[in-house]
């Protein structure tokens, strides 16, 4: 059983956050306090924030959400809840046991911001450490920097006392990527052009014959949230492409990509292919949207308009013109309100835990007062990104 926590129990925490924060501020005598925005408590997530409990009984959000109506700090609270999906070894695209770089090696990406103290953190092509976002949120804490990378950031996490291991692969990423190395071997010496559209058929002959998931190509999870103060914070952790170069970095840590956070708007962060988000630095460009009055859906449209724009080269195009991957924004705005956009509907394989399938439906997962529920992504176009 996965819940551990009824309605009952999250409405009424809820509610004692908010009564907190309603108290007037100025009592016997007391100076009167800081003037808060009040909202209502919200988490929302990748699907992946739903999915994945690393042999617990609660999820990504539930976790998060739950921490937040007790009061916690926002960022805390969503970097407790990524790590449960950091830490779940069936999870092959994010934290332990991730799909791995070209070489066999997991390499983790994160990024954090908390919105109040208007700080951020990040760290890209980290081996060794599971919880990738624990060190992001380091960096933010302790350093004057926003993002460490390679071994600069392992040997930050080592002098900060994270524990380092030789390798994060699991038997199932391994075997993934000896799969992937096998079939992938003879084509080594043709060239560049050619290589790259011979591993990316290879790896999605790989979802077709049900080895992996195909979102797990990209696979990411971006957690946000906001408390009854108004206070918004965010996280995005990732092991990055399948298959990547080594060293090669996505959107996730990038701030303004994969993530970004305004106290006084909101926030935005992504899933799918990195570098057609880091062309527009779309999370920025959809709170930017926001700050002049757009909903979050319709912000976060825009800004898979401008990707489509932007995708122009005939290998990242279906034959219709349009773009042959998927790419998904979870926004969050201040008062509350939300929504997750994609820019396809259906993806070539949507899985969740595996073995369990969950239709080609592209989604994302909320947490509030009633509980997680999962949702179906707003899609810009119709159909699959190989249609």
């Amino acid at each position: 059983m996965r819940r551990t926590i009824t309605r009952r129990d999250l409405v009424r925490a809820g509610a004692a956050v908010g009564l907190v924060a309603s108290v007037p501020g100025k009592l016997f005598g007391q100076a009167p306090a800081v003037v808060v925005r009040k909202a209502k408590p919200l988490v929302i997530a990748s699907p992946n924030g739903f999915y994945f409990t690393n042999g617990g009984a609660q999820t990504c959000v539930e976790k998060a959400f739950l921490m937040i109506t007790q009061g916690g700090d926002v960022l805390d609270a969503l970097i407790e809840g990524v790590n449960i999906v950091e830490l779940d070894p069936l999870e092959d695209a994010v934290g332990y046991g991730g799909l791995p770089n070209a070489d066999g090696v997991v390499q983790l990406d994160s990024c954090c911001m908390h919105g109040p103290k208007k700080r951020a953190g990040g760290v890209a092509a980290l081996e060794g450490v599971r919880t990738p976002s624990r060190v992001a949120r380091a960096v933010m804490d302790t350093t004057d920097h926003h993002l460490l990378v390679g071994k600069g950031a392992q040997t930050f996490a080592r002098s900060m006392g994270f524990a380092i291991e030789d390798d994060l692969n699991t038997e199932r990423s391994r075997t993934l990527w000896l799969e992937w190395k096998r079939r992938t071997d003879p084509l080594h010496y043709l060239d560049p052009a050619k290589r790259e559209l011979a591993s990316r058929q290879v790896s999605q002959q790989m979802v077709r014959e049900g080895l992996m998931s195909g979102r797990h190509l990209y696979g990411t999870i971006n957690c946000s949230g906001i408390n009854a103060k108004g206070q918004i914070c965010g996280v995005t952790t990732t092991s990055g492409l399948a298959w990547k170069i080594p060293g090669r970095v996505g959107d996730s840590p990038i701030l303004g990509a994969g993530l970004y956070v305004d106290n006084e708007v909101g926030a935005a962060g992504s899933t799918g292919r990195g570098e057609a988000n880091l062309y527009g630095l779309c999370s920025f460009l959809i709170v930017e949207l926001m700050r002049g009055g757009m909903h979050p859906k319709d912000a976060g449209m825009e800004a898979l308009r401008r990707i489509k724009a932007n995708t122009i080269e005939k290998r990242l195009c279906r034959a219709d013109g349009n773009p042959s991957f998927n790419l998904s924004f979870y926004i969050l705005n201040a008062k509350g309100e939300y929504a997750g956009v994609a820019l396809y509907r259906e993806d070539e394989d949507e899985r969740g835990a595996v073995g369990q399938k969950d239709g080609r439906l592209v989604r994302y997962c909320v947490c509030t007062e009633s509980g997680p529920q999962m949702l179906v992504c707003e899609p810009l176009l119709p159909g699959l990104p190989q249609g």
